[in-house]
């Protein structure tokens, strides 16, 4: 373990003591308060894994295994509220959670990252497998491999259902079909003579892994993800599984060293395979009084994942336009302070496939695609095929497709190099600040570009794959901390890792998130004081003012954004629909 993650744990279970401080110290912050006489469901990690005593003890305080969780060498049970104090007290328990729930969160998206000089290579994701996990994925045209004669061969090799009492691995909310679509989806219903536009994802030749964790409304559970984690990693070797897609997410209530999701993630990442998560669409939450920032959602707060953000492409394939959406979410993590996200994607008003029959798609035709949008008819109706979403859950497959297609062009990368290679290449020239408007309610709201919104900058495919800079072995990617003055107002990050966030010149700190995100000397758009000081990330004009303000305490604090009542984090109905102008 490296000094960041020590540093890291040792920060967070300080935090951890004070906010537990009155609660039994194994009790996640949001489990104390509950009504004695109410049922929980609850995940327990042991120090070593459960065995029939350790059940039957469990059985006698009133419990019922739900489901294992050997991944994290845990389980989640179900058992009376009054028992968790005397479970709590158990020697071999390590940590007692809720079972909490998590929700889900290209026509001019592919040109503006420079997908289509990949494909133009010859890199399209051949042979890569790509872990959807997700509301499921309807087997749609696109999805089909156009490399066999037969027109019916699917490029989803494998599907599974984790909701309990679902088998059924369709996609009945709409979301998992169009995630899958943006790292996949090979164009088929909209190439042809009759057709001026295309809508092909990122990587048009990998492999589908379907896993389902979210049922017809987006709504799922912790273990559910849990154990999709745990089979994508036990189908690895047999279907080359090197991506994991979560466009998923829910508020943290504790350190990513205590999370159970998050503990998840890390052994898929250390399994070699590459993690990629949505931000979160909570960037214009002001509940706390802190403009939309520390709203990074768990498993996104981990700071070995890639946890991508939402751009805006202005309708145009030039990315010189392109703007941050003002819903994304920001750092730095929750409790942590992890540097996050680490980049940003397309993601706004994104077109990909449409799962018919699902709630979003009966919900408005708002997001719809007339045919007369991309093809030569004169029919009026709506595209049966495609239609635009929006939201975080949108960029990250932006960055999933990217890493198919860096390891269809070199097999030996690990996650820790496709990962530094994607930040450090990242493009890096952004405005001081921009406005978005909310097409339901028209309201305005500001975003500035600093290394909390937009982290290492706007991914640039073309850029990764020509990088050659790798990660030396035994070195990780973890993303660094952040650490705030009190005296001085000023935010910095913690140089722990010379080898990679260090000062050296292939992994600097300049090199990673640029000069002017960290180390400028903006001002704001009135000119009366700096956003960041000349060795800080935030000078002592930081966005809350300069004082010990709500919103100050409640990003450097240790309670949660949202309360401690369940809060789902995913995108909003409205939100995925109509996304921002």
């Amino acid at each position: 373990m490296n000094s960041l993650r020590l540093r890291c744990a040792g920060l967070a279970l300080l935090l951890v003591s004070f906010v537990c401080f009155a609660q039994p110290p194994k009790l996640a912050p949001d489990l104390p308060g509950v009504n004695p006489r109410s049922i929980v469901n609850v995940i327990v990690q042991f120090a070593t894994p459960p065995g029939a005593q350790q059940l039957g003890r469990i059985n006698q305080l009133g419990g019922t295994l739900t489901t294992g969780l050997d991944l994290i060498q845990g389980a989640a049970f179900s058992l009376p509220a009054s028992a968790l104090a005397g479970l709590a007290k158990d020697p071999n328990v390590l940590y007692i959670s809720p079972d909490r729930e998590v929700t889900a969160t290209l026509d001019y998206a592919n040109p503006t990252v420079g997908a289509q000089l990949a494909l133009q290579n010859g890199w399209d994701g051949t042979g890569v497998g790509v872990a959807i996990i997700d509301s499921g994925i309807l087997q749609e045209n696109d999805l089909l491999d156009k490399s066999t004669n037969a027109s019916n061969v699917s490029r989803i090799v494998y599907s599974q259902s984790f909701i309990p009492g679902i088998t059924s691995t369709a996609d009945q909310y709409g979301h998992g079909t169009h995630v899958a679509g943006i790292v996949a989806g090979n164009a088929t219903a909209s190439t042809g003579s009759a057709f001026f536009k295309t809508f092909r994802g990122m990587a048009p030749n990998a492999r589908l892994i379907n896993l389902r964790v979210l049922d017809g409304n987006g709504a799922g559970t912790d273990s559910n993800v849990m154990n999709a984690i745990n089979a994508a990693i036990q189908l690895k070797n047999k279907y080359n599984i090197r991506v994991i897609n979560l466009s998923l997410g829910r508020p943290v209530y504790e350190s990513y060293t205590l999370d159970p999701l998050c503990q998840a993630v890390e052994r898929a990442w250390t399994a070699g395979i590459v993690v990629v998560v949505a931000a979160g669409n909570q960037g214009r939450n002001q509940s706390k009084g802190t403009n939309g920032y520390a709203t990074i959602t768990a498993p996104g707060n981990d700071p070995l994942v890639i946890t991508v953000g939402a751009m805006k492409t202005m309708s145009t394939p030039f990315r010189t336009d392109d703007l941050i959406a003002s819903y994304s979410s920001k750092g730095p993590a929750l409790i942590d302070h992890v540097v996050k996200p680490d980049l940003v994607a397309p993601g706004n008003r994104t077109i990909s496939l449409l799962a018919s029959k699902s709630l979003i798609n009966a919900n408005s035709s708002v997001n719809k695609i007339p045919y007369s949008y991309y093809q030569t008819t004169l029919n009026r109706s709506y595209s049966a095929d495609y239609y635009r979403l929006s939201g975080t859950s949108m960029a990250a497959p932006m960055v999933s497709g990217a890493a198919a297609l860096m390891l269809t062009k070199d097999w030996s990368l690990t996650p820790e190099t496709i990962k530094a290679r994607l930040m450090k290449t990242a493009t890096k020239t952004f405005p001081m600040s921009s406005i978005a408007v909310d097409p339901v309610t028209n309201l305005t709201y500001t975003s500035q570009y600093d290394i909390f919104t937009i982290g290492a900058g706007y991914v640039d495919i073309w850029a990764a794959l020509n990088s050659t800079d790798s990660v030396p072995p035994g070195s990780t990617a973890a993303s660094p901390t952040a650490v705030f003055d009190t005296s001085t107002n000023t935010v910095r990050v913690i140089d722990t890792n010379a080898a990679i966030w260090g000062t050296a010149a292939i992994w600097g700190t300049a090199a990673i998130w640029g000069t002017a995100a960290i180390w400028g000397t903006n001002v704001f758009v009135d000119g009366s004081a700096a956003i960041w000081g000349s060795t800080a990330v935030w000078g002592s004009a930081a966005i809350w003012g300069t004082g010990g303000t709500q919103g100050s305490a409640a990003i450097w604090g240790t309670a949660a954004i949202w309360g401690t009542s369940t809060n789902p984090a995913g995108e909003t109905l409205s939100l995925l629909i109509n996304g921002e102008n």
